[in-house]
């Protein structure tokens, strides 16, 4: 589509989940976007709150959309995104405050070029607003090992935003907490795999924009807060999704001839941090491993499809050649720099 008449019509979908505190507090930020050619849609995931009569009431300008029940963060924007027609997708978690002018950038950045197919902004903490943000910090990479990461935060640690990331380069994953989507893109690729149902299925989508030839891209000209852990507290749920989907995802896109050898040094490793979980008493970390493995195990067969045009992890874009387990809890590096050391694979 040609638009050198009016800019792209950009529908931010909020997918909500008995989050009506979040939604009084953060919404009028999106409401004041000085973007004009955009539509704001709350998808409401079933929530049991509030929500939808708090938004009927007090924001009487954005668009609802109810489910029936809840389906996740990617069955919910699978189901939302259907019913949904614009050039541009963002997905924007309803914790996240944006600052005024946070579109402009990524929309014109993807513009200029049809390859890149998502893309996200700098994600800075919204309780600490000079730190990067857990759920993408300055966009996501991956390890040799299917470890996720990000510029600016690596495990636990999360780094101060000195600008040291602040160029606009392709990554490996762009975050779902604010996650500009190509419409076209998202629906020929029929959008997130369901069965993830939350956590790592951006990353997922991003590794098969990749093997269809499209890039993914942070933009940190553009800027939101987020709060983080919104709306899936942390526990055994999210760790047992976070293993099994990482787990899955690998299986899925793997070529057969690093799947297994990466798969079993993934599996090792996954055991020993369970193990060591177990012996200091955190039994829960224990038990979401395993069923993780488990549930892998038994659903092997059921991933062996998606990609037709496999590559080695190493020749796609935001991948670190090597393991950020090591680099990290041997060689104590803990910043994206010093483990990168800006020779981006």
């Amino acid at each position: 589509m040609n638009h050198l008449q009016q800019q792209p019509l950009v529908a931010i979908v909020i997918l909500n989940y008995n989050g009506a505190h979040y939604l009084q507090q953060f919404l009028p930020s999106v409401l004041a976007s000085t973007y004009s050619n955009k539509k704001i849609i709350i998808a409401d995931n079933a929530s049991t709150d509030e929500s939808v009569l708090m938004l009927q009431n007090r924001f009487s300008e954005v668009t609802i959309i109810q489910n029936t029940k809840n389906e996740g963060f990617a069955g919910g924007y699978n189901w939302a995104l259907k019913q949904v027609d614009a050039d541009y997708f963002v997905l924007l978690n309803s914790d996240v405050s944006v600052t005024e002018n946070w579109i402009e950038p990524i929309i014109h950045l993807m513009e200029s070029n049809n390859k890149i197919a998502a893309c996200q902004p700098k994600l800075l903490s919204f309780h600490v607003p000079s730190e990067f943000e857990y759920a993408g910090a300055c966009g996501g990479w991956i390890d040799i090992l299917g470890y996720p990461f990000a510029k600016g935060r690596v495990f636990d640690t999360m780094e101060q935003d000195k600008g040291q990331y602040d160029d606009v380069e392709p990554v490996f994953w762009a975050s779902g907490a604010a996650l500009f989507v190509k419409s076209a893109v998202f629906k020929n690729l029929n959008g997130f795999t369901a069965s993830f149902f939350a956590h790592q299925e951006e990353i997922e989508l991003c590794w098969r924009m990749q093997l269809a030839g499209y890039s993914v891209y942070v933009c940190p000209q553009s800027v939101v807060y987020h709060v983080g852990a919104g709306t899936l507290q942390k526990g055994s749920k999210k760790l047992y999704l976070n293993f099994r989907n990482n787990l899955l995802m690998l299986a899925m896109h793997l070529p057969k001839s690093d799947k297994i050898k990466i798969l079993f040094i993934r599996f090792l490793l996954d055991a020993i941090s369970a193990w060591k979980g177990f012996l200091t008493g955190n039994f829960s970390f224990f038990t979401a491993v395993l069923k993780a493995h488990i549930y892998v195990l038994l659903h092997w067969q059921q991933v062996q499809f998606v990609s037709e045009n496999k590559k080695p992890l190493k020749q796609l874009k935001g991948v670190y050649n090597g393991s950020i387990v090591w680099q990290y809890f041997f060689k104590r590096k803990k910043t994206f720099s010093e483990i990168v050391e800006n020779k981006h694979a």
